[in-house]
């Protein structure tokens, strides 16, 4: 996999998280709601940040973000299954994404790094 590659799966990825999380911290509820709520909040802020970063990345290197909701969810080491469940399921499953993305991360900077993209790495 080369740069390009994996910078659209940290696009796939983040997107998915993105949207996953942003699920999560509309549907939560429970007696912590104030503070999952909250903590929801930031993460999908972060993650939402990143889409246009990653996608004027792929641009710098004369490729395309991606154009299609199919072409990500079909392509996302993120699943697409329902945001649903207690609160503490939905904080697991945003957890467990952000432990895939940040993997999808790490192999970033490792190939970025082999092909000497360091603004990228």
């Amino acid at each position: 996999m080369d740069t390009v590659e994996q910078l659209t799966q940290v696009f796939y990825d983040n997107f998915m998280a993105y949207f996953k999380s942003h699920v999560s911290h509309v549907n939560i509820t429970g007696r912590n709601f104030v503070s999952d709520h909250e903590l929801l909040n930031g993460i999908y802020d972060s993650l939402q940040d990143q889409i246009d970063t990653i996608a004027e990345l792929l641009r710098s290197l004369d490729a395309f973000m991606p154009n299609s909701i199919a072409e990500i969810t079909e392509h996302s080491v993120i699943n697409d299954d329902p945001v649903e469940g207690t609160a503490d399921e939905l904080l697991g499953g945003v957890l467990l994404d952000l432990e895939i993305l940040k993997e999808a991360y790490q192999n970033l900077i490792r190939i970025a790094n082999e092909e000497g993209y360091d603004e990228i790495s």
